[in-house]
């Protein structure tokens, strides 16, 4: 298994390339105009398996060819270890673990992601922002406050064109359009044949 920097989500996303991931991080969590988060996170539901369903292209994760996904787990501290996952071009699979932080404690949709760590530190933290939640929790729409990166995430490998549009339209009142996503390839075997970005 191959250990490298890939950014995901992200979920989520998550990874910090040399010194940024979600466009840098935000110390007072200002975002731009139009860009919203969700009004609350329940973070003991958001934990767990999350599968990548489209992205917007990233220089991160351009070695990642199917089968991406993040697990998100609670730590003691209070912040979230952040694992993803990809098979690469050469059928390998990377792996990447992180940690997440809560910027919002009000709403927990504000957080920063690190993949980079010195010496105890992390030094490096990316913007997350949770822009659109499914109630039951079945799916996530992942951005960060400079539009630069979006992901939609799902719990299973595959969302209906109904639910799919209704993301983008999310995505769209924030500032995104959706002409920039891609769909992800899945795992091997996975039943894809709903999910088309754009």
């Amino acid at each position: 298994m191959n250990r490298r920097i890939l950014l995901f989500l992200p979920g989520l996303a998550l990874l910090i390339p040399a010194s940024h991931a979600l466009g840098g991080s935000n110390p007072k969590g200002l975002e731009q105009p139009g860009v919203t988060a969700v009004s609350h996170v329940d973070l003991s539901r958001y934990t767990g398996l999350w599968h990548e369903i489209a992205r917007t292209p990233n220089r991160f994760q351009k070695g990642c060819v199917r089968g991406t996904t993040a697990e998100y787990t609670l730590l003691d501290n209070g912040r979230i270890r952040v694992v993803n996952r990809c098979v690469n071009n050469k059928g390998q699979i990377d792996e990447a673990v992180g940690e997440a932080r809560i910027v919002d404690t009000a709403g927990n949709a504000k957080l920063e992601v690190s993949f980079v760590i010195f010496l105890g530190w992390r030094p490096f933290w990316g913007d997350y922002r949770v822009l659109g939640l499914d109630p039951d929790y079945r799916w996530a729409a992942i951005g960060d406050p400079q539009r630069k990166y979006g992901w939609i995430l799902a719990r299973k490998p595959v969302l209906d064109p109904g639910t799919l549009d209704e993301i983008f339209l999310i995505f769209e009142r924030n500032g995104y359009g959706r002409e920039r996503f891609q769909a992800s390839r899945p795992w091997p075997g996975s039943h894809r044949a709903g999910n088309k970005a754009a």
